[in-house]
């Protein structure tokens, strides 16, 4: 893509739209015109539509002409996912393919936002070419949509795979922060890679600045490994409180979704890419250290 170019980002359909909402602030510092599409929390600058909605989408791209997509708007949570099957299949798998075959008859590139759980998580590190095995319905819908992208023929896609954010870590920083006496038993058995929704937002920019043919399946991905007790245990660190009301649990979890325990996306391939900067991923203590020095 070239210097200045027709950027669209889809925010949000049915979650919070937090990736989204990054990645069109982050295409917005440069030189690119930038349209961003949300559907029910259409506020400021978005532009309101509903993605299912064939003929309005159409539309859509065809006024504005843009030369990259980025889809970031999904439903993301594993456990709404489970209960609304029809839904999430609409939204993960049906719309991509529709913004595929807008891809090949408008001449845009089209970056499908995936995820990890694509993964079984039981034979770490996976590359882009490891065989899918999701565990849960979530999962299975993101590879359905990789597949339905991928297949529409003379479409220039490019599946984009990054860590899975189902629970916000903010909520680990109230429990950290309940010195009630209450007890809490915090997940110390499923490995996480947390990766800062800023950094992939800049790297796909500094992506799309890069002017060769690029591998249709691209894994980006923090470095740093953790479980849920091990991020309490930073968090406790950070702000000076103790953190003995929370007891680490490393048993496999019963009766709930269930998640991957170790999906650890090779980033080598990525690397070799050449963007400039890198993957440029922050360290996950000092982030938090200049976030909650911030607003503190």
């Amino acid at each position: 893509m070239g210097c200045t170019a027709q950027v669209v980002v889809t925010v949000q359909m049915g979650a919070s739209g937090v990736l989204g909402s990054a990645v069109y602030d982050a295409f917005r510092t440069g030189p690119h015109a930038v349209l961003g599409l949300a559907h029910s929390r259409a506020a400021g600058s978005l532009v309101r539509v509903d993605l299912t909605q064939v003929d309005d989408t159409r539309r859509v791209f065809e006024e504005f002409k843009p030369d990259w997509v980025v889809h970031c708007a999904a439903e993301r949570r594993p456990d709404v996912a489970e209960r609304d099957p029809g839904g999430v299949t609409k939204l993960n798998v049906d719309v991509p393919r529709q913004l595929a075959m807008l891809a090949k008859d408008l001449h845009f590139t089209l970056v499908y936002i995936s995820t990890d759980y694509v993964f079984d998580g039981s034979s770490p590190p996976y590359h882009p070419w490891s065989e899918p095995n999701p565990l849960q319905l979530y999962g299975k819908s993101k590879r359905d949509g990789e597949i339905a992208v991928l297949s529409v023929d003379s479409a220039t896609v490019i599946v984009l795979r990054v860590p899975n954010s189902d629970s916000a870590v903010n909520i680990l920083l109230d429990v950290v922060e309940d010195q009630s006496g209450k007890k809490y038993k915090m997940d110390h058995y499923a490995t996480r890679y947390p990766t800062n929704v800023l950094d992939i937002a800049s790297f796909l920019v500094r992506l799309s600045d890069l002017n060769k043919p690029l591998p249709r399946i691209i894994h980006y991905s923090a470095p740093e490994p953790f479980t849920k007790y091990d991020m309490c245990v930073i968090f406790a660190k950070i702000l000076g409180l103790p953190h003995q009301h929370i007891a680490p649990d490393d048993s496999p979890p019963s009766g709930a979704t269930p998640r991957p325990r170790d999906c650890r996306l090779s980033t080598k391939e990525t690397e070799e890419l050449g963007v400039e900067g890198g993957l440029g991923c922050r360290k996950f203590e000092e982030w938090w250290i200049g976030y909650l020095n911030a607003v503190q």
